[in-house]
């Protein structure tokens, strides 16, 4: 859970009526975030763009970490030998699933 500073939660109608201000505080690393407020409850955060950014570059980079994972399991996979799979047959007997109510 995200925990904000006192001066970090605006309401929506404050950050309605001060919006430039609030919004001068994020670009000038005054303010970290602004978590806005509607019905007692954060609804939205306002970040920087730089900040945006960062987290997005740092979104892709955890994404493509996942691709080269997987990429790495199927060509490890390509190394077993056909004979080591078991068919769907088999698998059904061994488990005792009856293929045809799938």
């Amino acid at each position: 859970m995200v925990r904000y500073a006192k001066n970090e939660l605006f309401s929506i109608t404050d950050f309605k009526n001060q919006i430039s201000s609030a919004l001068n505080k994020i670009k000038k690393d005054s303010l970290e975030k602004i978590g806005i407020i509607k019905n007692n409850r954060v609804e939205a955060v306002v970040i920087s763009t730089d900040e945006y950014e960062r987290l997005k570059e740092l979104e892709e980079n955890i994404e493509l970490a996942e691709h080269k994972k997987i990429y790495k399991m199927v060509k490890e996979r390509e190394k077993t030998p056909l004979s080591d799979y078991f068919s769907m047959e088999e698998m059904s007997k061994k488990f005792n699933i009856d293929l045809k109510k799938l």
